[in-house]
């Protein structure tokens, strides 16, 4: 069978698919001109630059697993396929559908060549973005960009809208892989702002704590992260930045940060503490509240429990009786037996104060205590 390939010379053929290239016209443009080429449709799967054509996506998914090693059944329409390699590794495939023109293996190898292009070019423009992106990002942690509207103008121009809220996430990649973790977030959320600065992976992502955090728990190669609580107000980008920053360095430490304790000043000075000083907050908890933890733990009891909820419930019996599910005499029972194994007296001002900084300091470091 002849196509309308055999009216041009294959070097003809070959310009005119890198040309609709550097045009703009993709890899739908691509697969356009090759099919009026071989005779019969054409699909470019490139799965990393996105489905170009919706009709495609049954075929996306068959190239990504056979990108991935996986063993899949070819689709019945593919008749014949050819791999897209840049740099010795296959990055996409292109199929024909159906029966070409005698000549359509020469031209399916062409529209490889020329998708080569396309991906150099999507490489090209994500790299700009990339770097465009890490410069907010340094500028942001240098304090060189605090105006609330500058900030928000400037996301919004790297696909980012923080002005619904946002919050910032720190990664610590675990060796050389931090562009693995960029790509990850960039899969997942297109719209977040990435970028590796001094060997940690920063970034900006709009909307609430919790997607971020299962994403954060899904990063490849075994990387720890740490997510800030949300932020409403862009001038407050590098606040969030930093506190991302923190909660990493508490988990790294073995301590924990929950959304309640970051917004907490007594708690980020532990935190800072755990960093910097960790035999420090574990001292001010032995010296504080280690007995009540250890008494509960051998024999059943709730003296944590019961003392955080009646420092919560500013010290009042009856309602912390009532928190707690219990009588209120039973409370004052509890509370003598905290004064006696800890030397501190809940109904003392300056001892509750030091009862309540143990109890912070128990929750920072107890993923770290041993059970």
């Amino acid at each position: 069978m002849s196509g309308p390939g055999r009216l041009a010379t294959p070097r003809g053929a070959h310009l005119e698919m890198v040309g609709a290239v550097l045009a703009g016209e993709g890899l739908r443009g691509l697969a356009r001109i090759a099919s009026r080429y071989v005779g019969a449709p054409v699909a470019l799967i490139v799965p990393r630059l996105g489905t170009a054509e919706a009709s495609w996506q049954r075929f996306e998914r068959y190239v990504a697993a056979r990108l991935r090693g996986a063993e899949v059944e070819r689709p019945p329409e593919v008749t014949a396929e050819v791999p897209i390699s840049s740099g010795g590794q296959e990055v996409g495939y292109v199929l024909l559908l159906g029966e070409g023109s005698d000549e359509a293996a020469e031209y399916l190898h062409m529209a490889a060549i020329a998708a080569l292009t396309e991906v150099a070019v999507a490489d090209a423009r994500e790299e700009t973005a990339q770097s465009l992106r890490g410069a907010f990002l340094e500028r942001v942690l240098r304090g060189e960009e605090q105006d609330a509207q500058a900030i928000l103008r400037a996301a919004k121009r790297l696909g980012c809208d923080l002005s619904k809220g946002y919050v910032a996430l720190c990664a610590d990649p675990g060796g050389p892989v931090a562009g693995r973790v960029i790509a990850a977030l960039r899969s997942e959320r297109a719209d977040s702002i990435a970028q590796a600065i001094d060997g940690r992976v920063y970034a900006l992502l709009a909307g609430e704590r919790g997607p971020v955090e299962r994403l954060a728990s899904r990063l490849p190669g075994g990387a720890v992260a740490g997510v800030s609580s949300v932020y409403r107000d862009a001038a407050d980008a590098r606040r969030a930045l930093e506190e991302a920053e923190l909660v990493l360095e508490v988990k790294a430490a073995g301590g924990e940060a929950t959304p309640e304790a970051i917004n907490d000043g007594a708690y980020r000075l532990l935190f800072r503490a755990l960093v910097s000083h960790p035999e420090e907050v574990r001292d001010l908890y032995e010296r504080t509240v280690a007995p009540l933890v250890r008494y509960d733990e051998q024999y059943g009891t709730q003296l944590v429990a019961t003392l955080s909820s009646y420092l919560e419930h500013n010290c009042n019996m009856q309602a912390t009786a009532s928190a707690i599910h219990t009588h209120r005499h039973t409370v004052a029972y509890r509370l003598d037996r905290v004064r006696e194994l800890t030397g501190l007296d809940p109904l003392v001002t300056e001892h509750r104060e030091r009862l309540s900084l143990g109890l912070k300091a128990y929750r920072v470091i107890a993923p770290r205590l041993p059970r």
